[in-house]
């Protein structure tokens, strides 16, 4: 959880350890990740929660076929804007996707959005703490959801 952007450290660090999570599948990530996220939030307000960053893409495609983000969003019933931001192109999605290159970093990462403009979204990231490629918030997460199962 955080607060800005710009923040260095997050206000707090919520984890729920999931069973039964299903295989990685190309282009149906969310189908591993959604349950996850979904199970998470059951133990939060999400009526308190105005934006949800994730490690993914929201669309897939020009044509708009949803990712991680964009199921999570329609699971939200709309009424949580999702930001995804993945460290990897995924082939076939350009027009929804903004690159932005952080720090002295040459490698971009790759900003999608629904429920906000995406080239906000692309702003926001790119000003977010830390001086690397990865924001710090995003550094953060990433260490703390990896498994030692």
């Amino acid at each position: 959880m955080f607060e800005n952007f710009s923040d260095e450290k997050p206000l707090e660090i919520i984890s729920k350890v999931v069973d039964g999570v299903a295989p990685y599948e190309s282009g149906s990530f969310y189908k591993r990740e959604l349950p996850c996220i979904v199970s998470l939030l059951q133990d939060l307000d999400v009526r308190d929660i105005s934006l949800i960053v994730i490690d993914g893409f929201v669309y897939l495609d020009d044509n708009g076929r949803y990712g991680l983000g964009g199921h999570l969003y329609e699971h939200l019933e709309r009424r949580v804007q999702v930001v995804g931001v993945a460290k990897s192109p995924f082939k076939g999605s350009c027009k929804l996707v903004r690159e932005i290159c952080r720090g002295r970093s040459k490698r971009p990462l790759f900003v999608s959005a629904i429920g906000m403009d995406v080239d906000e979204a692309a702003r926001l990231v790119k000003g977010m703490g830390g001086k690397f490629r990865m924001p710090s918030l995003l550094k953060i997460l990433d260490n703390d959801t990896k498994s030692d199962f």
